[in-house]
């Protein structure tokens, strides 16, 4: 089952509870998909890769959101926030390690023979594309830059 599809089941198993949380976040991350299969000129069917990404992406909305709430002195909304992103995680393949992500940093270094920070561009790009929905960008990204400093 993909994971549009068990998000679309699982919408339907939280309508019939009366779960109005649950509805409310899993029809903005339905909605997200769905904007985003329409976005361009041409309607397109998105991979399951590409659905990974926009919950990725929804799941980095609202953390950057309970952040700035924090930040703000409102607690409540902070928590509604990092509630929200832990539900749609859930949908998401598990994170790898620091120690795993390290390890594919390293090996991705040596295959792409990489010697300086402007090989940074050609080994993130790799690195993201063999890591997936499975690592943050800015970990990675934070990796890469002090392995090859």
């Amino acid at each position: 089952m993909s994971t549009l599809d068990q998000l679309t089941s699982d919408l339907t198993t939280a309508m019939k509870a009366r779960d109005t949380v649950r509805t409310g976040v899993l029809r903005q991350i339905i909605g997200a998909v769905r904007f985003e299969a329409k976005a361009g000129s041409v309607e397109k069917e998105l991979s399951e890769d590409d659905v990974l990404k926009v919950l990725a992406r929804e799941v980095k909305k609202r953390r950057d959101s309970a952040q700035i709430y924090t930040d703000a002195g409102a607690p409540e909304r902070a928590a509604t926030e990092t509630a929200e992103a832990d539900l749609i995680e859930t949908y998401l393949p598990a994170q790898l390690s620091d120690g795993e992500l390290q390890a594919l940093v390293t090996a991705v270094i040596a295959d792409v023979g990489a010697t300086s920070v402007r090989d940074m561009g050609a080994v993130m790009k790799e690195a993201s594309a063999r890591a997936g929905a499975s690592a943050d960008g800015k970990k990675l990204s934070t990796l890469v830059r002090a392995a090859l400093s």
